[in-house]
Parts: structure tokens; C-alpha cells; sequence
């Protein structure tokens, strides 16, 4: 009688035990004595061992970002070297105040208060993104990180996005017009009752560039309005993880690029020589301001796309001529070979 009071008590033991594991998701095991009973499936799908729940699509989430910011640390830019960087509030900036140089003078009397040009030089930001999905079956199987190289790899492109608009916008200068309403590499820009140019289209070959980026404005803008971010959807209760199964990562960003002060670049298409590197160099120191007073512009560098390198090169990077005379032009600006430019 003993032998089957004993059984019936164990057995209850064990039932009112695999009620209590399922109502706990974290029990593991279960203890009757000094006997261990086999652990008991969990009723939640799993991560290679990892359980499916928000805390670690959470974590996966700061992996893939840091994977992102990884890529985005790689990125070499070139668009600090030749652009101010403007933030903006709104949707659009309006920047009145190019073409007017400060300059100092003598205090004789009151101050005489320049008022800002009658220029409205307009910039709207534009809305940028890039989206990846990572299908659900590729989490519950586990072969999830197949997908960080490709998040760095987002990150790298993010870092890059802006020398994708801003290089395009500088080979557009030809065309495009600028705060004087003129285009902004143009023969005829109006400074104090005359026309200058600071544009030689009289060759054959891809432009090359030679900028004045001495100053703490530069010739060119870029403009964020929201800088770039990674953003995920990885909420399980998401209408868009539901529908399609997969969940969402990408970056955004709100900017724009324009143009600044033409003053401080030169275009030019003709072959990349000492000859007409020096009218370039030569037509940008000459430079006055409505005034009448010199800039003061003094070029620094020339950008130049892969068809002009070893143009390029030969003209600045090499300190003796084929003649075996000295190169007054050696290292006289900085090159920059954008791949950018043709």
C-alpha cells in the first residue's frame, strides 16, 4: 500500500512540475529528489541556440550597427577638402550673404554697415536612403552574420554618398547657375561694372579644376540637414516584419549640395600644362571684389578626374622639366585625382 501511495505522489510531483516549467520559460530543468529530469523544449522559436525575442533582435541590431559604423570609419571623403559644410533647420537654406567679403577699415567716425546683396542663392535638402532586408530565415537558421559585411559595407557608401552629389555638381558648373545668377564656372560674372571669367572652354579635353581653398568658405556646399543614421525595423509585432518576414536596416540622411564663392575655382578644358596651368593660376589672382579691391585668391589646389593624372603630375609632382631645367610649378598646389571625374 505504501509502495503505491509513494508512486502516485511521485507522479503527481512530476505533473505539477511540467505545469510549472511551462508556465516559467526560463526553467530548465526539473528536480524531483536528487533526480534530474532532460531539459524541457522551450515553446519559442530559436537562434541558434539564442531565443527570438526583442532583447536579442536588440543586440543584433548593435552588431550590425557597429559593423556600419566599422565601414563608415573606413571611408575616405574628399568632399572636406573642398566644400564648407552647412548645417540647416528647415527645409531649405537661403544664403544671402554670398559674394560679400568682409574687410577691414579704418574706423573714422560712425560705422558704415554694408548691407547684404540683393542675391537669394536658394539650397532645398533632399531626402536619401538605403535599405537591406534580412529574412527571418536567415536568423532562425543562424547564418545572420553572412550580412555584416554588407552592413559595412552601407556604412563605407553612407560616408562616400556626399562625394557622389558634390563631384557631379562640380563638373555641372558649366551649366549650373549660381548665386550671381550666372552659371557658376561662366565668362561673364558681373564684378564692379565689368565681366570676368573663370572658365577656359576653348579645348577638347575633361575639365580639371583649380580651387582657392585657403579660406573658411570654400566653392562648394554641402549642406545637412540630418546627418546619416542606421535605423532598423526589428519589431516582432511590426506590420512590415508580419507581411514580408524580414527584417528591415538602413541608413538615411537629409542634405544637398551647391555652390559657394566662384571666385575661388577655375574650369578649364584645356590640356593640362605648365602653359595653361599658369593662365589659370594667373586669371584667379586677379580676382577684385565689387569694390574694386584684390581678393587676395590664391589657388591651392588642382582637382583633376583619372584622364588628367599624369598631366597632373607632370606638372606639379615633378621638380625638373624633360629639359632638365627646374619646375617653377613644382608642388605649387596640392592634386586631388577624384575618381569622381572623368
Amino acid at each position: 500500500m505504501k509502495r503505491y501511495l509513494f508512486g502516485f505522489v511521485t507522479m503527481l510531483a512530476v505533473v505539477f512540475g511540467l505545469a510549472f516549467v511551462f508556465a516559467d520559460a526560463n526553467a530548465a530543468t526539473v528536480v524531483i529528489g536528487h533526480t534530474h529530469l532532460a531539459p524541457l523544449p522551450v515553446a519559442m522559436p530559436m537562434i541558434g541556440g539564442m531565443i527570438i525575442n526583442q532583447a536579442n533582435l536588440t543586440d543584433l541590431f548593435k552588431a550590425y550597427n557597429a559593423a556600419f559604423d566599422q565601414g563608415f570609419g573606413m571611408a575616405k571623403p574628399q568632399w572636406q577638402t573642398v566644400a564648407t559644410e552647412v548645417p540647416s533647420g528647415t527645409s531649405e537654406n537661403h544664403y544671402a550673404w554670398l559674394g560679400q567679403f568682409p574687410k577691414m577699415r579704418e574706423w573714422l567716425g560712425d560705422r558704415i554697415v554694408k548691407s547684404m546683396s540683393a542675391y537669394d542663392y536658394v539650397l532645398k535638402n533632399k531626402k536619401f536612403e538605403s535599405t537591406v532586408g534580412v529574412p527571418r530565415d536567415n536568423i532562425d537558421d543562424d547564418t545572420y552574420g553572412v550580412f555584416s559585411p554588407l552592413m559595412k559595407e552601407m556604412g563605407f557608401a553612407a560616408a562616400m554618398h556626399p562625394d557622389e552629389m558634390l563631384w557631379p555638381a562640380v563638373a555641372a558648373g558649366i551649366s549650373t547657375l549660381c548665386y550671381d545668377g550666372q552659371y557658376f564656372f561662366d565668362t561673364d560674372h558681373p564684378v564692379n561694372g565689368a565681366l570676368v571669367a573663370n572658365v577656359d572652354s576653348g579645348g577638347a579635353g575633361n575639365y580639371w579644376y583649380l580651387l582657392d581653398l585657403s579660406r573658411p568658405l570654400r566653392p562648394f556646399i554641402v549642406q545637412k540637414r540630418r546627418d546619416y543614421a542606421f535605423r532598423a525595423i526589428n519589431n516582432l509585432n511590426d506590420d512590415s516584419v508580419f507581411m514580408t518576414d524580414q527584417y528591415k536596416y538602413g541608413v538615411d540622411a537629409r542634405l544637398n549640395v551647391g555652390y559657394g564663392l566662384w571666385q575661388q575655382a577655375y574650369a578649364s578644358n584645356q590640356t593640362l600644362n605648365a602653359a595653361n596651368f599658369d593662365a589659370a593660376y594667373q586669371a584667379m589672382m586677379a580676382v577684385q571684389s565689387d569694390e574694386g579691391r584684390p581678393l587676395g585668391i590664391r589657388p591651392t589646389h588642382l582637382v583633376v578626374g583619372s584622364s588628367n593624372r599624369s598631366n597632373a603630375l607632370n606638372t606639379i609632382e615633378v621638380d625638373r622639366l624633360a629639359s632638365g631645367a627646374s619646375n617653377a610649378n613644382y608642388k605649387t598646389v596640392d592634386v586631388v585625382l577624384t575618381p569622381y571625374l572623368p
